[in-house]
């Protein structure tokens, strides 16, 4: 197999968030020159806009939903390493259900997830209180995730490029590709700075790939609405952990709604942070400014937001920002060797699963690139499912 380890050019890393983060700490593990460019700053795009949940608990059955098992195995290795010590902290995900159709979509995504070896524990009536005193009375099902996480984006990646010594040009925009004469190689790539020389190249820079790849039918930017709340620990002692409506599922796909889905997706999402303040989320919308948030949307979420837990009702809202997913036509990430390339690559496409999946796929993508079988199958993830996707100078 023709690999990059023979090469004197760097491995370039186009793309400095989780994944691309991730790809060059697992590369440069292995002695391998790594350079890392972004277009703006590292984080800056949807890994530094995240809700931060290393979670299987909204995940399709299938290879979203067994990447995300080794993802969270991946984040809790690197926590005891000492790599991401103080960065993931275990904890469960209640996903909650106020409404009969909420309550169906549980009972059938809770089957899911326990026949995928998850542990899961339902409850209902006065065990809600119990077990999750800050719930409103309207809840009528709750399923306890176990064993999921929580990772800062912005913070993962620092320790990712820091751990992996690579060079990070920033502001520092891929604009095309240089291959040999034949095209079947890489051997730099022209940047909004002037041209580099690369042994190697993997492409991680969501939302910016679809123009340099063709991918215009392939990739959409998925804006998304959050918002962050002022502290009030005692109402966050009362929450063990975060919370996710039966509505997110449907919002994300992952279990199907009786009608058809709205163009703009309400999934509410309630994060107790350990500042003790509330991140609220979020919207799925494939329309709009992705940099601005807008009334009707804040509204509607603090209204959600405080309809399933009534303490929240009480506290001012500090920021609301947004961000700008990539979504990919068949909900399913790109992950694999550029078709026609010996030495091109691909890692883009998570949505809102980033930061659970990026760095598990990320280093998957490190073994590929160096030769070796890697530890995730990748085959569902192949770019060359797509018949769009152009390799060219």
């Amino acid at each position: 197999m023709d690999t990059p380890l023979a090469q004197t050019s760097p491995i370039i890393i186009a793309g400095a968030g989780i994944a691309g983060s991730a790809a060059a700490y697992f590369l440069a593990r292995q002695g391998l020159n790594v350079e890392v460019l972004d277009a703006a700053i590292p984080a800056a795009g949807a890994s530094g806009a995240s809700d931060g949940a290393v979670s299987v608990a909204s995940k399709r059955p299938g290879p979203l939903m067994s990447a995300a098992l080794k993802g969270i195995a991946l984040y809790r290795s690197l926590a005891q390493e000492g790599l991401l010590a103080a960065e993931f902290h275990e904890r469960s995900t209640f996903i909650v259900a106020s409404t009969a159709e909420e309550e169906a979509v549980l009972e059938r995504h809770g089957t899911a997830l326990a026949s995928a070896g998850i542990r899961v524990t339902a409850f209902s009536g006065p065990a809600i209180v119990r077990r999750f005193p800050a719930l409103s009375p309207a809840a009528c099902l709750v399923l306890e995730v176990h064993g999921e996480g929580h990772a800062i984006g912005y913070q993962v990646v620092h320790r990712l490029l820091s751990a992996s010594r690579a060079t990070v040009h920033r502001n520092c925009k891929v604009e095309g590709l240089l291959t040999c004469a034949d095209g079947s190689r890489i051997i730099g790539v022209h940047t909004s700075k002037g041209a580099l020389d690369a042994g190697a190249l993997l492409i991680a820079t969501g939302n910016g790939t679809s123009a340099l790849l063709g991918l215009s039918g392939v990739l959409t930017p998925r804006k998304g609405q959050l918002l962050v709340t002022e502290r009030d620990r005692a109402l966050s002692a009362g929450m063990p952990g975060s919370i996710m409506s039966g509505r997110y599922l449907l919002s994300k796909g992952s279990q199907k709604a009786a009608g058809a889905r709205d163009q703009r997706g309400f999934g509410l999402v309630i994060d107790p942070l350990r500042t003790g303040q509330f991140l609220i989320g979020g919207t799925r919308e494939d329309h709009g400014d992705t940099r601005q948030t807008d009334l009707e949307a804040v509204s509607t979420m603090l209204r959600q937001a405080a309809d399933l837990v009534p303490g929240l009702a009480r506290l001012r809202l500090l920021r609301s920002f947004a961000g700008a997913r990539t979504a990919v036509a068949d909900a399913l990430p790109l992950a694999g060797r550029l078709p026609g390339c010996t030495n091109g690559y691909i890692l883009t496409g998570f949505e809102g699963d980033g930061i659970c999946l990026g760095p598990v796929v990320a280093k998957a993508m490190a073994a590929l690139i160096c030769g070796r079988e890697p530890e995730l199958d990748l085959a569902p993830f192949a770019p060359d499912r797509f018949a769009s996707l152009r390799f060219a100078a």
